[in-house]
Protein backbone atom coordinates (compact mmCIF):
# COMPACT_ATOMS: atom_id res chain seq x y z
CA UNK A 1 0.00 0.00 0.00
CA UNK A 2 1.25 3.35 -0.78
CA UNK A 3 2.14 5.84 1.92
CA UNK A 4 1.21 9.42 1.32
CA UNK A 5 3.57 12.11 1.21
CA UNK A 6 4.34 14.62 3.95
CA UNK A 7 4.01 17.94 2.86
CA UNK A 8 7.04 20.63 3.41
CA UNK A 9 5.61 23.40 1.77
CA UNK A 10 5.09 22.71 -2.55
CA UNK A 11 6.96 19.74 -2.03
CA UNK A 12 6.12 16.75 -0.43
CA UNK A 13 8.18 13.65 1.17
CA UNK A 14 7.85 9.79 0.88
CA UNK A 15 10.04 6.59 1.80
CA UNK A 16 8.05 4.21 -0.20
CA UNK A 17 9.37 2.68 -3.31
CA UNK A 18 7.34 2.65 -6.39
CA UNK A 19 7.73 0.58 -9.94
CA UNK A 20 7.39 4.44 -11.70
CA UNK A 21 10.35 5.57 -9.91
CA UNK A 22 13.07 4.00 -11.89
CA UNK A 23 12.50 6.62 -14.54
CA UNK A 24 12.61 9.33 -11.88
CA UNK A 25 15.80 7.97 -10.70
CA UNK A 26 17.23 7.39 -14.14
CA UNK A 27 16.41 11.15 -15.39
CA UNK A 28 17.40 13.01 -12.29
CA UNK A 29 20.53 11.09 -12.18
CA UNK A 30 21.48 11.66 -15.81
CA UNK A 31 20.60 15.29 -15.71
CA UNK A 32 23.41 15.80 -13.13
CA UNK A 33 26.00 15.48 -16.05
CA UNK A 34 28.22 13.82 -13.33
CA UNK A 35 27.78 10.23 -13.89
CA UNK A 36 28.50 7.73 -16.68
CA UNK A 37 25.86 5.08 -18.30
CA UNK A 38 27.43 2.31 -15.77
CA UNK A 39 26.39 4.64 -12.59
CA UNK A 40 23.07 5.61 -13.67
CA UNK A 41 22.32 2.01 -14.33
CA UNK A 42 23.76 1.47 -10.75
CA UNK A 43 21.56 3.81 -9.52
CA UNK A 44 18.08 2.29 -11.17
CA UNK A 45 19.67 -1.38 -9.73
CA UNK A 46 19.03 0.04 -6.16
CA UNK A 47 15.79 1.07 -7.16
CA UNK A 48 14.80 -2.40 -8.21
CA UNK A 49 16.53 -4.29 -5.54
CA UNK A 50 14.13 -2.52 -2.74
CA UNK A 51 11.31 -2.84 -5.51
CA UNK A 52 12.23 -7.20 -5.14
CA UNK A 53 13.25 -6.77 -1.79
CA UNK A 54 11.58 -4.12 0.69
CA UNK A 55 13.95 -2.79 3.44
CA UNK A 56 15.63 -6.40 3.43
CA UNK A 57 17.52 -5.20 0.14
CA UNK A 58 19.40 -2.69 2.97
CA UNK A 59 18.55 0.09 0.24
CA UNK A 60 16.03 3.05 2.13
CA UNK A 61 14.98 5.84 -0.15
CA UNK A 62 13.24 9.12 0.55
CA UNK A 63 11.81 11.03 -2.58
CA UNK A 64 10.90 14.62 -3.01
CA UNK A 65 7.72 15.20 -5.15
CA UNK A 66 6.21 17.95 -6.66
CA UNK A 67 2.58 17.11 -7.92
CA UNK A 68 3.71 13.83 -9.19
CA UNK A 69 7.17 14.88 -10.72
CA UNK A 70 10.17 13.84 -8.66
CA UNK A 71 12.51 16.44 -7.65
CA UNK A 72 15.14 14.85 -5.99
CA UNK A 73 15.62 11.45 -3.84
CA UNK A 74 18.20 9.85 -1.36
CA UNK A 75 19.30 6.04 -0.80
CA UNK A 76 20.99 5.28 2.10
CA UNK A 77 21.38 1.93 4.23
CA UNK A 78 23.15 0.28 6.84
CA UNK A 79 26.87 -1.18 5.76
CA UNK A 80 26.62 -4.72 6.42
CA UNK A 81 28.74 -6.18 8.98
CA UNK A 82 28.74 -3.19 11.00
CA UNK A 83 27.01 -2.23 14.38
CA UNK A 84 25.97 1.29 13.70
CA UNK A 85 27.16 2.36 10.37
CA UNK A 86 25.57 3.95 7.16
CA UNK A 87 26.23 5.01 3.92
CA UNK A 88 24.79 7.18 2.13
CA UNK A 89 24.77 5.59 -1.81
CA UNK A 90 22.76 8.68 -3.50
CA UNK A 91 21.74 11.79 -3.07
CA UNK A 92 20.72 13.97 -6.01
CA UNK A 93 18.38 16.44 -7.71
CA UNK A 94 16.81 17.23 -10.78
CA UNK A 95 19.20 19.73 -12.17
CA UNK A 96 16.46 22.37 -12.64
CA UNK A 97 15.97 22.58 -8.86
CA UNK A 98 19.58 22.63 -7.81
CA UNK A 99 20.33 25.34 -5.77
CA UNK A 100 16.92 25.76 -3.75
CA UNK A 101 17.51 23.92 -0.33
CA UNK A 102 16.29 20.72 -1.71
CA UNK A 103 19.83 18.42 -1.24
CA UNK A 104 20.06 20.33 1.92
CA UNK A 105 16.40 18.81 2.93
CA UNK A 106 17.12 15.64 1.42
CA UNK A 107 19.88 14.98 3.72
CA UNK A 108 18.65 16.13 6.71
CA UNK A 109 15.98 13.74 6.70
CA UNK A 110 17.97 10.60 5.57
CA UNK A 111 20.34 11.34 8.65
CA UNK A 112 16.97 11.59 10.89
CA UNK A 113 16.31 7.97 9.55
CA UNK A 114 19.59 6.80 9.87
CA UNK A 115 19.48 8.25 13.15
CA UNK A 116 16.10 6.44 14.15
CA UNK A 117 17.29 3.21 12.77
CA UNK A 118 19.85 3.27 15.32
CA UNK A 119 23.00 4.54 13.19
CA UNK A 120 25.90 6.61 14.67
CA UNK A 121 27.91 7.21 11.97
CA UNK A 122 27.01 8.07 7.96
CA UNK A 123 29.70 7.59 5.22
CA UNK A 124 29.26 9.20 1.91
CA UNK A 125 31.85 8.57 -0.86
CA UNK A 126 32.43 10.80 -4.23
CA UNK A 127 35.20 11.58 -6.44
CA UNK A 128 38.37 13.78 -6.76
CA UNK A 129 37.96 15.14 -9.79
CA UNK A 130 37.27 18.74 -9.77
CA UNK A 131 33.78 18.61 -10.82
CA UNK A 132 33.29 17.32 -7.20
CA UNK A 133 34.94 20.13 -5.43
CA UNK A 134 30.80 22.17 -4.73
CA UNK A 135 30.07 18.46 -3.70
CA UNK A 136 32.59 18.03 -1.10
CA UNK A 137 31.72 21.67 -0.10
CA UNK A 138 28.14 20.88 0.38
CA UNK A 139 28.90 18.08 2.51
CA UNK A 140 31.69 20.12 4.69
CA UNK A 141 29.00 22.72 5.32
CA UNK A 142 26.60 19.97 6.77
CA UNK A 143 28.96 18.51 9.12
CA UNK A 144 31.23 15.77 7.65
CA UNK A 145 34.49 15.73 7.50
CA UNK A 146 36.97 13.99 5.04
CA UNK A 147 38.25 10.67 6.36
CA UNK A 148 40.14 9.14 3.55
CA UNK A 149 41.28 9.71 -0.12
CA UNK A 150 41.79 6.53 -2.17
CA UNK A 151 44.20 8.05 -4.66
CA UNK A 152 43.36 6.85 -8.59
CA UNK A 153 40.24 4.52 -6.92
CA UNK A 154 37.73 4.90 -9.97
CA UNK A 155 40.23 5.52 -12.70
CA UNK A 156 43.78 7.16 -12.96
CA UNK A 157 43.42 10.46 -11.68
CA UNK A 158 39.94 9.96 -10.28
CA UNK A 159 40.09 9.25 -6.41
CA UNK A 160 37.47 8.24 -3.86
CA UNK A 161 36.86 10.71 -1.15
CA UNK A 162 35.16 9.19 1.95
CA UNK A 163 33.55 11.57 4.10
CA UNK A 164 31.62 10.57 7.31
CA UNK A 165 29.40 12.90 9.80
CA UNK A 166 29.31 10.88 13.24
CA UNK A 167 26.15 10.82 15.49
CA UNK A 168 26.68 9.73 18.54
CA UNK A 169 29.66 8.10 20.05
CA UNK A 170 29.85 5.05 21.66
Amino acid sequence: MAQPCRQSGPICYREDVRPGDREGVREIIASSGFFSQDEVAIAVELVDAHLARGHLSGYDFIFAEQMGNMLGYACFGRIPATVASYDLYWIAVRQSYRGLGLGTHLLRLSEDRVAQQGGRRLYVETSSRPLYAPTHAFYQAHGYRQAAILDDYYAPGDGKVINVKVFLEP
